[in-house]
């Protein structure tokens, strides 16, 4: 008897179903879904494409954007670095000419990832499929900038393994070059200012402590001024030294 219970109820617990979905049919209503939830939206990034001048190892102009080259750091112009066995080398030099020779004057196209706290691009940067900031790093002209990125890391790995360019052997990072230029000069500037703003026939152009040309900067009044940050000589409305 037992087993005759829950074979009826089994049963009409069938029938009771089937008459459900009848009813759906008969009326044309549609039997209830589960609402799926949204896909995640695609991260759509702005491309930008023109001709290319290289101003350093980080750094292009593309058509007039000034473009920084994400997640790397190049040595600066002036800056030389060791050889394994005696004497030293033009890296800062060598990572302008390198990236020149990679661009040759050809159309860029950048993928815009936001601007730095000096109003420029930070890009990410082709010719054809070749990304020009991996390429400056795998080929060791360019530190991985890991305190904003670490996007080429693998690639600083490799080069360093290698012995490729700065990784020859032991060389200050292109960030901790600048930063002891800047003590240094900052001991001699007035108020801590040691940007220098000079004015000649290219117009209001300021150098950085670490610029090959700094030093050749007399601060000898003639519309010449001293500023304490980049971010104040651009709104002033000077404009940086070209390094190339």
């Amino acid at each position: 008897m037992r087993l005759f219970s829950v074979h009826s109820r089994s049963v009409a617990l069938v029938a009771f179903a089937l008459s459900i979905g009848s009813i759906a049919l008969m009326t044309g209503s549609e039997p209830v879904v589960a609402a799926r939830p949204a896909p995640a939206p695609v991260e759509r990034l702005e491309m930008f494409t023109g001709r290319a001048r290289v101003i350093d190892g980080d750094t292009i102009d593309v058509g007039t954007t000034r473009v920084r080259l994400e997640g790397i750091d190049a040595p600066e112009n002036g800056q030389t670095c060791n050889r394994r066995i005696i004497g030293s080398w033009p890296c800062g030099y060598a990572a302008t000419t390198h990236l020149t020779k990679l661009i040759e004057n050809r159309d860029v196209t950048c993928q815009n990832r936001g601007q730095d706290k000096y109003g420029r691009t930070l890009g990410i940067c082709f010719i054809g499929t070749l990304d020009i900031n991996a390429a400056m790093v795998r080929d060791g002209l360019a530190w991985a900038f890991v305190k904003y990125s670490t996007t080429y890391v693998d690639l600083e790995a490799e080069a360093r393994t290698a012995k490729r360019g700065i990784w020859e052997t032991n060389n200050i990072p292109a960030w901790d070059y600048r930063a002891k230029a800047w003590d240094v000069a900052d001991d001699r500037a007035p108020d801590g200012c040691a940007i220098k703003g000079n004015v000649g026939r290219n117009g209001l152009i300021y150098h950085m402590p670490w610029s090959p040309w700094y030093a050749r900067v007399r601060m000898d009044g003639s519309g010449k001024r001293w500023f304490c940050s980049e971010a104040e000589a651009v709104a002033a409305g000077w404009r940086p030294a070209q390094t190339h």
